[in-house]
């Protein structure tokens, strides 16, 4: 039995969450084109016949402006602290040197397997450029090119990490695919809509807590706040006669029933909590 942690790196948007998602063959970390939206470590658990695989998706990593921020990257630094392979992900598109820098900077203990994600829009003569340049690094053990997005290069990418696994016994017993709670979810897949909908200052100022989750016998009962910064931001969120929230809600909904198999009641309430993002103690009310 082959058994451990696999954790993600990259900068943002180099296709960190898709990947996890593509791997798992589950959504559970959201994806946008916006820079900055996973905030937290998800971590995910694929269990086969000879192997448990404990993936991580961490938050891109950035220069700290706020204690969010910091928040964010001691995530980034806590799966450094327990990988047993690492997997450095890049867009290949993307200048090699500003990602070899980031992935030297994590100055990692363990192997790595470089990713060249989004190969399918580059050319090979570029796909073989980055490849030659990252092999003669001394953290990657190899290089590996995939679309995560359109499932190309997977399995053997799945290969190569099993076989490079300690041997062990299982972390977790079950089939279940996460260590967090089914309200986080949930509350990220609210999140992810606010990403979706809104102009780019909204989402990086904007978080959600589910305070309500109750399963009832024909549906869940959902009640979430949606928190931002100012007065002006609770009145784009919810929008001209409340058009907005009632998209945000009917979006969010729909995959919420995916994801939990079930009718959903979603309710959604607006606060205005000034600097959440500077404030310990929300931060800590909030999950971060």
């Amino acid at each position: 039995m082959k058994s451990g942690f696999v954790n993600i790196f990259g900068k943002p948007n180099a296709g960190k969450s898709t990947l996890l998602n593509t791997l798992i063959g589950e959504k559970l970390a959201i994806v946008s084109h916006k820079v900055q939206t996973t905030r937290h470590r998800i971590k995910a658990i694929l269990t086969g016949p000879d192997h448990q695989i404990i993936f991580s998706d961490t938050p891109g990593i950035i220069e700290p402006k706020y204690k969010l921020h910091e928040k964010m990257m001691q995530a980034v630094k806590g799966s450094l602290e327990d990988a047993d392979l690492a997997l450095l992900i890049t867009d290949a598109r993307e200048n090699t040197e500003e990602s070899h820098l980031i992935f030297s900077s994590l100055r990692l203990k363990v192997p790595a397997l470089v990713i060249l994600n989004k190969a399918d829009a580059v050319s090979d003569e570029d796909i073989n450029k980055a490849t030659i340049f990252f092999k003669e690094q001394p953290y990657c053990k190899e290089v590996i090119v995939i679309s995560a997005l359109k499932k190309k290069g997977i399995d053997k990418l799945l290969a190569i990490i099993i076989e490079m696994l300690p041997e062990g016994a299982p972390f977790y017993e079950g089939d279940d695919i996460s260590d967090l709670p089914t309200k986080f979810f949930v509350s990220e897949l609210i999140r992810e809509k606010i990403f979706l909908l809104y102009g780019e200052e909204i989402p990086y100022h904007a978080t959600v807590l589910v305070q309500e989750f109750k399963e009832k016998t024909t549906l869940v009962k959902i009640g979430a706040d949606i928190i931002v910064q100012r007065d002006t931001q609770k009145g784009i969120i919810l929008g001209e006669g409340g058009k907005m929230i009632k998209q945000l809600g009917t979006l969010a909904r729909k995959d919420i029933e995916e994801f939990l198999g079930s009718k959903v009641f979603l309710e959604l309430f607006v606060k205005v909590r000034p600097k959440w993002r500077d404030n310990e103690m929300q931060l800590k009310e909030y999950g971060y």
